[in-house]
């Protein structure tokens, strides 16, 4: 053999053993999270995780372009998907939002909760029971207790009380995700009794 066909050879060789390694290294075989649901992306040998897909981030700026710091807080919503029953009215599931950094971290948890599920989750199952317009008046944390007032959109033609349970729920969850939250009080106008009645 020539000097030129042991050289074609190696660059051959080393060309088959580049592709088998990307083949075989890259993790090309596993499970992929598509529109909340667990797809199969080669074959894998690990079985469908049992876990449930579609936790996401979403919001993230990509205009911005100050040096602003940003964190991400969590907020609670049903999904129809996860929970296709909806067997427990309170069930909820976590979306992670990313927001400007700040020291009022319990109000812009509950006004990204207030803004609802994003085309996103939605397509992903997500959806609220929680009014569109509804307002914080006041908010106010102090021994553990998290007191949040909200306007009378909050209970405006609120039916059901498998729907009264699922905004109390989505409420408390999204405050209690702060060590600093053990309990929460939820009062409409001031008031806090006879507040979102079925």
């Amino acid at each position: 053999m020539t000097k030129t066909t042991w050289i074609i050879l190696a660059v051959v060789a080393v060309v088959c053993s580049a592709v088998l390694a990307v083949r075989f290294l890259s993790g090309e075989d596993t499970w992929i999270c598509k529109n909340g649901e667990w797809i199969k992306h080669g074959n894998p040998s690990a079985e469908k995780p049992a876990e449930p897909c579609g936790e996401i981030t979403i919001n993230t700026p990509t205009t911005n372009t100050n040096t602003e710091e940003m964190m991400t807080v969590k907020v609670f919503f049903p999904n129809s998907i996860f929970d296709p029953e909806v067997l427990d009215c309170s069930k909820n599931f976590a979306v992670e939002r990313i927001i400007p950094k700040t020291e009022a971290v319990a109000r812009a948890a509950l006004e990204q909760l207030l803004s609802g599920p994003t085309d996103v989750e939605k397509a992903e199952g997500y959806f609220t029971s929680i009014n569109p317009g509804v307002k914080i008046q006041n908010l106010v944390v102090a021994d553990g207790v998290a007191r949040v007032d909200f306007d009378e959109q909050l209970e405006f033609q609120v039916g059901g009380s498998c729907r009264v349970a699922s905004i109390a729920s989505q409420i408390r969850e999204t405050l209690k995700q702060f060590s600093t939250v053990t309990d929460v009080i939820i009062s409409i106008d001031g008031r806090t009794e006879d507040i979102l009645q079925p």
